[in-house]
C-alpha cells in the first residue's frame, strides 16, 4: 500500500503547487508587463534501497507565458511600452540589474525616474536617470528623455535601457518577480528598440483561462485525497485480515 499512498501523497503535494502558481497568475491579471509563470507535472523515480518501484510527482515551473499582454492606452505622457521583445533595465531591491515590461514611469521626490511600484529606472549607461526640479519630462519613440523647466528649452537627461534577450542566454523570473539574464550578466542596450507612447503592457494572464485551470487543479488535488484514503482503508482491512489469521 506504500507505493499508492506515495504516488498519491506527491501528486496531492504537486496539485497544491500548481494551486499557488495559478493563484499568483489570477492575482496578477490586473499587473502590468506581468507574464503568466507556466506549471507541468513531471514523474521522478525513487532512488535507494527499497525504494526502486516507488515513483513520485513533481511540479515543475519550466518558465513564463512569453507573449506580451494586451496594449492599454492611457495618454499619459510618462506611459511607454516596448515594442517586439525589448525590456525595460531596472534596479532590482537587491541591488542588480533586472528587467520588466511594465513601463508606467513617473519622478520620485528626489528626482529619481522611478516605475509606478518604486523601482529605479535604468539608462542605457547603466546608471540611475535624474530629472531637474521642476522639470516636465517627455519620453521620444526611441527612449531617449527631454526635461523641460520653466521657459528654458527642454534639455535632454538621458536614454532608457531597453534590452532584448537572446537566445543564448534567456531570460529567467526571479523570486521578486523581476526577469534576469540566465547567466546573470546584464544584457546589453538595443539602439534599434523602440517604444509607444502613451501606451502600458497589461498583464497576459487569460482571467477565465487560469480560473478553469484552478477548479480542475481543485479536482485533481481531492482526487489524490480520496486515493489516500482508499489506501489507508486496504490497508487497515489487510491488517484486520492478518489478524485473523494469527
Amino acid at each position: 500500500m506504500d507505493r499508492l499512498i506515495y504516488t498519491a501523497m506527491t501528486g496531492a503535494n504537486a496539485a497544491a503547487h500548481r494551486q499557488a502558481v495559478l493563484s499568483n497568475n489570477l492575482a496578477n491579471v490586473s499587473t502590468n508587463g506581468f507574464r503568466a509563470e507556466l506549471s507541468t507535472y513531471r514523474a521522478v523515480p525513487v532512488t535507494g534501497d527499497g525504494a526502486s518501484t516507488r515513483v513520485m510527482a513533481v511540479e515543475a515551473t519550466p518558465g513564463f507565458l512569453d507573449i506580451p499582454g494586451s496594449p492599454q492606452r492611457t495618454g499619459r505622457a510618462m506611459d511607454a511600452m516596448t515594442t517586439g521583445n525589448s525590456w525595460f533595465a531596472v534596479q532590482g531591491l537587491d541591488g542588480t540589474e533586472a528587467y520588466t515590461r511594465n513601463g508606467s514611469f513617473e519622478v520620485s521626490q528626489d528626482g529619481t525616474l522611478m516605475t509606478n511600484n518604486g523601482l529605479t529606472v535604468l539608462s542605457d549607461g547603466g546608471a540611475p536617470i535624474t530629472v531637474p526640479e521642476g522639470g516636465e519630462v517627455t519620453l521620444g519613440i526611441d527612449g531617449t528623455l527631454s526635461a523641460k523647466v520653466g521657459n528654458q528649452p527642454p534639455a535632454g537627461i538621458g536614454r532608457l535601457k531597453l534590452a532584448t534577450p537572446t537566445v543564448e542566454d534567456p531570460l529567467k523570473r526571479g523570486g521578486d518577480g523581476l526577469f534576469r539574464t540566465t547567466s546573470g550578466e546584464p544584457m546589453a542596450n538595443d539602439t534599434a528598440a523602440r517604444v509607444q507612447l502613451g501606451v502600458i503592457e497589461g498583464s497576459n494572464v487569460n482571467a477565465i483561462e487560469t480560473m478553469v485551470s484552478m477548479i480542475q487543479t481543485a479536482r485533481q488535488f481531492e482526487a489524490q485525497t480520496r486515493l489516500m484514503q482508499t489506501a489507508e482503508a486496504d490497508d487497515r482491512a489487510a491488517a484486520q485480515l492478518l489478524s485473523i489469521q494469527g
